[in-house]
């Protein structure tokens, strides 16, 4: 009966058995005899393979990234899941809003990347994170309203410090001023800026001006002359300055006409740099030194989901009489959270964190994805780099398959102390 039974359960095995040996075993091990010969595969190269992952700029960079990405990944999706899982037991939508963050655990990984690559595009009016940087910059920032205005050659203004503009000669009393300007787009011109009128004679010493677009639309007008189509340019600063000191300012209104008072005469017409400010567009996601937190945060977007679910069941199962308890005896939320709930939650918080340490080591499309061509380099992870050197025009299978080897030999230590966890459970 006992060797019948064995044979039974070979024969059930079996199937599985080789299944195994052909998807995992025999791969692994072609790997790791793959790994010590040269790109062509015909001449053994020892362990050239393995110096290289710890000599190549490319490749030690990938390590960095993900190290950074073992670190912070795991833990902020975990106490981001910690968090949303104990304060959604306190709220009547509490089903509602873990719906809502389970649900980017339904997208791809490919659909996410894409996701974000939108998510952090440079440009403002695409860019979901770039146009809330510069609506609350702007909120704060008085922006410029002419960012590419200029004068031309033959106009009474010449490029001054600092990206300013000043007149060719001192103002005078009783002589009307004129402040042409060219270079500002049709939709970049004030709304309610009206046709530029000629300075009026001013009153007493007062010194007055007209600050105009000189450009007539469809051709026509001539230069430094106020034509009829041309507009004032309404909210242009304009500065008086005397021995390297502001003695006057003023702004243009809505007909380009400023007044200044009767200290500006003999001084120097100053249109500060304010005026010409290119406008703020956001912050660089997709840079150099942020493209790692950004892609970590699309990761973490996706996956605190996946934490806050695992956390939550675990939450359910803790015996309430112990967390209240601890409140009768005087204890806050605060230290029942931190003394009480963590520390029964400490087996789900390790599997959380294990599973999503495995799950960034092998991470690649959303790297792959969001990370422009200009600094993918700069993003770069094993994974990616493994595609990048066993595929193409330069494939080199020996890197490749030295990555891969690294690779596993990093996340053997992972599973290594989970299985020991698992264990140290059961013994229970």
């Amino acid at each position: 009966m006992t060797g019948t039974r064995k044979v039974i359960a070979a024969a059930f095995l079996l199937p599985a058995l080789v299944l195994l040996g052909a998807l995992v075993l025999y791969p692994i091990g072609y790997s790791v005899y793959r790994s010590f010969f040269d790109q062509a595969g015909t001449g053994f190269a020892g362990i050239d393979n393995y110096k290289a992952l710890f000599t190549d700029a490319t490749i030690i960079t990938a390590v960095k990234n993900n190290a950074i990405w073992v670190v912070f990944a795991p833990t902020v999706a975990t106490a981001l899941g910690l968090i949303f899982a104990v304060l959604t037991e306190r709220i009547r939508w509490g089903t509602a809003f873990k719906l809502i963050v389970f649900m980017p655990m339904a997208i791809s990984m490919l659909a996410a990347g894409i996701i974000f690559r939108l998510v952090y595009d440079q440009a403002p009016e695409r860019g979901v994170a770039n146009a809330v940087a510069v609506g609350v910059h702007d909120t704060f920032n008085e922006s410029s309203g002419f960012p590419k205005a200029r004068p031309l050659p033959v106009h009474p203004l010449e490029k001054g410090d600092g990206g300013a503009f000043v007149s060719k000669e001192p103002v005078r009393a009783g002589q009307p001023l004129r402040v042409p300007l060219i270079g500002v787009a049709p939709a970049k011109m004030p709304g309610d800026a009206r046709p530029a009128e000629g300075a009026p004679a001013a009153s007493g010493d007062k010194i007055s001006g007209t600050a105009w677009l000189d450009f007539t639309r469809g051709g026509g007008g001539k230069p430094n002359v106020v034509d009829p189509k041309e507009l004032g340019l309404k909210g242009l600063k304009i500065e008086a300055v005397k021995d390297g000191k502001v003695v006057a300012t003023a702004t243009a209104g809505a007909d380009g006409v400023f007044t200044l008072p009767a200290s500006a005469d003999g001084a120097q017409l100053r249109l500060p740099a304010d005026n010409f400010r290119e406008p703020y567009n956001g912050v660089d996601w997709l840079g150099p030194s942020l493209v790692t937190p950004g892609i970590i945060g699309s990761y973490v977007w996706m996956w605190a989901g996946f934490a806050m679910v695992l956390i939550a069941a675990g939450l359910a199962g803790l015996p309430r009489e112990l967390l209240e308890a601890a409140r009768v005896d005087g204890a806050n939320e605060w230290q029942v959270f931190r003394r009480i709930t963590v520390p029964m939650l400490a087996p789900v918080l390790a599997v959380v964190l294990v599973t999503l340490m495995i799950n960034v080591l092998k991470v690649f499309d959303l790297v792959f994805i969001i990370a422009p061509g200009s600094s993918q380099d700069d993003a770069n992870v094993l994974a990616l780099q493994l595609y990048r050197s066993s595929f193409g025009t330069d494939a080199d299978l020996g890197i490749g398959s030295a990555i891969a080897v690294l690779l596993l030999l990093l996340v053997i230590p992972v599973m290594l102390f989970n299985i020991r966890r698992i264990r140290k459970e059961g013994r229970r």
